[in-house]
């Protein structure tokens, strides 16, 4: 179970105040951001990440750090 970041904080980091972020918006960004790190870790060989850390995990700081975003057409 992830703790922190929280899922509030994390819907608050993916929207904006005009266009408000989801809780089905942020399953869908953490979930395709967690298959990407999965197939790159496979393709590199790397099988753990540093500190036994969770590739879901990784994923929600990702977020937290703005390094993810939500591409809306």
């Amino acid at each position: 179970m992830i703790n922190e970041p929280s899922v509030d904080a994390l819907i608050r980091k993916l929207g904006t105040n005009e266009n408000p972020a989801s809780r089905y918006e942020l399953c869908v960004v953490v979930a395709k951001r967690t298959r990407q790190i999965i197939e790159q870790m496979q393709s590199t060989g790397v099988t753990e990440l540093p500190g036994k850390q969770k590739e879901i995990v990784l994923a929600c700081q990702e977020i937290m750090n703005g390094k993810v975003t939500i591409a809306r057409d």
